[in-house]
């Protein structure tokens, strides 16, 4: 459908956009604002929320009138077709940091003020331009658990782990404006976000009027799961750390319009089901239905039976099954929520007012979507999800079939096997299942106060019948906030918790990201010949990411995490095998310990007060006596320690060179890959292995081995991370004569050597570098190292059949050039083996890139003769060519405001 055709015409359209850029005044409840409204834009009525939220960012933030209207229209038109729309540019209102994807923003942020000062500048001036807001969750390690004290032990060893890095956290926090940094223990972004940073409605902060202009609540965040948010009605979605840059710096993210699929809830949940039991089947469901790359919106009669924090559970879990948002609407239930979390009854009620105005509060009709996919709630039972992947739900009665299934798929058919295991002084005959890990972490459930009660409830009844802990389970208990921690307290369920072994170990992500600290020595001893499982409420379950020592890991409610600990296997049926024998020699059955709706709500209705939210916030930026005891600067730069191997200058600066023309002479092929090529294959992420050039650079720097901490904590050294690009030990790089891992082959000498170490070789010798691989170049999670780590490596350009957009996007931000195969063509189809010398045609960035823009390149081989071949220029848009005239976003907004 066009809104061209038949009524309105496209005057009337253009005048409607027109009248939208004039701003209009609202008042409520003693507060008063400027306000774009877009509810007169003809077809605004029928647009999904979504979108009518993006059709007000860009009236509001276009350039021109006519950009505006360009804009507009894509967004109107996509939305009523249901159809992808053309390109548009997105400015959020704020940006969210975990600490390991925002410490090497904030390095990219103060060696830019180096720059600056090089330039002869005021380096305050090198500041975000937008909100930002980091919390450091993602450090803490369960190194200690079952023990009263776990917590302070934990949070003592992440100060020592990253004194260098908190330092200069400490020191950004100072020195930026528009930067908020919450310190270790306070909890884990996405649940602060939606309990004290989600307002609904927020002010602009590029606004160049002289008052106030309200806007939708918007961000993007550096962690996939930022779309925690969309469950309180925020629009919010996971970027790489280079997006999440640029947003922060005031530079608009490129987005083609996406189809939106609605989501239509009906009924309303059976008793004992829980938030998480629906969002592990709205996982499989969405999945099923194929949505990656669309906005999920949630509809229907259901939904208003659901609470603000069963809706963030489920929008949680959204990046499991390739969508961008999961957005819920906000109603009655989403501003009860702000008011109980300690938001001010003012804006409460101006947030109202002005969705209200944009005709999108509370449930809607109308509106017209891509598809349709319903769920009665009343269908959704208890669930897990495993053994490695988020979607694969199963029933409770299903379990025991799954885990056998998969033991047997990774060679351990004979589950009647057994090991001896002992345990202090005990000694106990387990089998293949045997339960390693049992975690209450943060991100996806502890959200949901029902939730974390319901866990309590099921351990005080544990206890009271005599069910005792297995010892060979480690049990972490991770709180996403002081919040839940209070409301375990005030509600009495912190001390059977404990007596099961659930101590509070920390205020982070823990084994939801695999910072599950080592399991029972005894267990992992026998980790090569037992099939060894985990549970956990955490989003992500994949192979390997819980514990090296892990072969299965299921995803379910806290409650469940308790019962199965008590069990001490993921080899049982829990609808028919009891969970333990209580001191009688009675078997107790998961149902006899499930509390009912009832119960849990009864005792929230006593302990789940805003006086809880306002006692937790006094301790959301205090940070523990470790973060107080870390020394940090003042100044305006950040006084490097060149001996750090945690935080080390950018060098991007010094590396970018300003250009009219992007030209590529004699370079030599890096690596010569294949389809799907993720950035988990080019990103460091992970233990830095022993044999590594990694691990060789901290060796040279008197870091021992039982130091080396991941890639992850190490994210702001540059010099570890370029020795980690492309060290993957799953890459297969044809050039490095069948050898699997980050290796190929150096043309300089013919041996076949690490992909850092042959990189070195060439900048040695002044040769530059490409990349040739196939479809869907990085493709996965947008990573920043994907696109900083080539770029150090002297990679100039990379040549693919195909790009996932937002790493193509991040080679240019970073100064990469990306060429694309013409329709048909590849390596292969050309004869390309990679021992060929490429050079690219000179490509003019004078004036903008138009697109679809094509450059020969021709392939020289060592016998001399010649293949020449077209490639499509892929640099998008003419603010794509500007950055890349400049040689990287980050020196074009240096020049922006130098």
């Amino acid at each position: 459908m066009s809104i061209t055709e038949g009524t309105p015409s496209t005057r009337e359209f253009e005048d409607a956009v027109l009248a939208a850029r004039r701003p209009v005044r609202v008042r409520v409840a003693g507060r008063e604002a400027l306000a774009f409204d877009v509810s007169g834009i003809p077809g605004a009525g029928r647009l999904p929320r979504a979108l009518v939220e993006l059709l007000e960012n860009v009236v509001r933030h276009s350039a021109s009138d006519t950009d505006a209207v360009r804009q507009a229209r894509a967004v109107v038109e996509a939305g009523l077709a249901g159809e992808q729309g053309t390109e548009i540019e997105f400015m959020p209102a704020r940006v969210l940091f975990q600490d390991f994807t925002g410490v090497p923003v904030f390095v990219d942020f103060a060696s830019m003020r180096d720059a600056m000062v090089a330039r002869g500048g005021d380096p305050s001036r090198v500041n975000p331009h937008i909100p930002c807001t980091l919390v450091v969750d993602h450090s803490v390690i369960a190194d200690v658990a079952g023990e009263a004290d776990a917590c302070e032990k934990n949070q003592e060893l992440e100060a020592q782990r990253n004194h260098e890095r908190f330092a200069f956290l400490k020191w950004a926090s100072q020195s930026f404006e528009n930067v908020e940094i919450v310190p270790p223990g306070a909890g884990i972004c996405h649940q602060l976000n939606i309990e004290r940073f989600c307002r609904v409605v927020t002010t602009d902060a590029l606004s160049t009027l002289d008052e106030p202009v309200a806007c939708f609540d918007t961000l993007v965040g550096t962690d996939s799961h930022t779309t925690t948010a969309n469950g309180v009605g925020v629009m919010g979605w996971g970027v790489g750390g280079i997006e999440a840059e640029a947003a922060a710096l005031g530079q608009p993210i490129s987005m083609l319009v996406p189809p939106v699929v609605e989501l239509c809830l009906s009924g309303a949940l059976r008793d004992g089901v829980s938030g998480m039991d629906l969002a592990l089947t709205v996982a499989q469901l969405m999945r099923a239905a194929g949505v990656v790359g669309c906005l999920v919106e949630v509809t229907g009669e259901g939904v208003a039976s659901l609470s603000a924090t069963q809706r963030s559970c489920v929008a949680n879990m959204t990046p499991e099954y390739g969508a961008t948002t999961t957005l819920f609407p906000v109603d009655e239930k989403t501003l009860d929520y702000l008011t109980l979390t300690g938001r001010d009854a003012a804006d409460v009620s101006f947030a109202r007012a002005y969705l209200e105005r944009q005709g999108t509060f509370g449930a809607t009709s109308g509106r017209a979507y891509a598809r349709t996919v319903t769920l009665d709630l009343a269908t959704v039972e208890p669930s897990l999800a495993g053994p490695s992947r988020p979607h694969d739900r199963v029933a409770i009665a299903g379990l025991k079939e799954r885990f056998e299934r998969s033991a047997e798929k990774n060679g351990h058919g004979d589950l009647t096997q057994g090991f001896d295991v002992t345990c202090g002084d005990k000694a106990f005959g387990l089998r293949h299942g045997a339960l390693a890990i049992a975690a209450i972490t943060s991100c996806t459930t502890a959200t949901d106060p029902s939730m974390m009660v319901a866990a309590g409830l099921l351990a005080k009844r544990a206890v009271g019948r005599g069910l005792a802990p297995k010892p060979w389970v480690k049990k972490i208990l991770a709180p996403g906030s002081h919040a839940t921690q209070l409301l375990l307290e005030r509600a009495g369920l912190t001390e059977p918790l404990a007596k099961l072994g659930f101590f509070t170990c920390g205020f982070g992500c823990m084994s939801c990201i695999g910072n599950s600290g080592d399991i029972h020595p005894a267990l992992r001893e026998r980790a090569d010949e037992m099939e060894l499982t985990s549970v956990l409420s955490g989003n992500r379950n994949f192979e390997g990411r819980i514990s090296p020592y892990v072969s299965q890991n299921y995803l379910c409610q806290p409650a469940y995490v308790v019962a199965y600990s008590l069990v001490g296997t993921m080899d049982v049926d829990l609808a028919h095998e009891p969970v333990g024998t209580d001191a009688e020699g009675k078997p107790v059955m998961l149902a006899d310990l499930v509390p009912t709706n009832e119960e849990v709500d009864d005792l929230l209705a006593q302990v789940l007060t805003s006086s809880l939210f306002a006692e937790a916030k006094g301790s959301l930026k205090e940070g523990s006596a470790s973060w107080h005891a870390i020394e940090s600067s003042s100044s305006s730069t950040f006084p490097w320690d060149e001996g750090s191997t945690y935080v080390r200058r950018a060098p991007y600066f010094d590396i970018a060179k300003r250009r009219e023309t992007v030209e590529v002479k004699d370079a030599r092929a890096l690596a010569l890959l294949g389809d799907f090529v993720t950035t988990d294959h080019i990103s460091p992420a992970g233990a830095i292995a022993a044999d590594s050039p990694a691990a060789r650079y901290l060796t040279e720097h008197g870091v021992v081995q039982k130091d080396f901490n991941t890639y992850g904590s190490r994210r702001g050294n540059h010099e570890v991370m370029a020795r980690g690009t492309f060290a993957n030990v799953k890459l297969r790089n044809a050039l490095a004569g069948g050898r699997v891992g980050g290796w190929t082959r150096d043309f300089s000498d013919g041996e076949v050597k690490s992909i850092y170490d042959a990189a070195v070789d060439y900048a040695e010798q002044g040769v530059p570098l490409v990349v040739i691989a196939g479809k869907l170049y990085g493709s996965g999670s947008s990573r920043d190292w994907a696109g900083k780590g080539p770029l150090l490596l002297g990679v100039q350009a990379v040549i693919a059949q195909s790009f996932e957009r937002i790493h193509r996007s991040n080679l240019v931000q970073m100064g990469v050039l990306p060429l694309q195969f013409k329709e048909g063509e590849s390596a292969t189809t050309l004869g390309l083996t990679g021992e060929e010398a490429f050079t690219v045609a000179p490509v003019s960035l004078a004036g903008g890139l138009p697109s679809p823009h094509e450059v020969e390149v021709t392939a020289t081989r060592p016998d001399g003769t010649t293949t020449v071949f077209s490639c499509v220029v892929r640099v998008d848009t003419p603010m794509e060519g500007r950055f890349l005239e400049k040689g990287g976003i980050l020196p074009y907004v240096l020049d922006e405001i130098s």
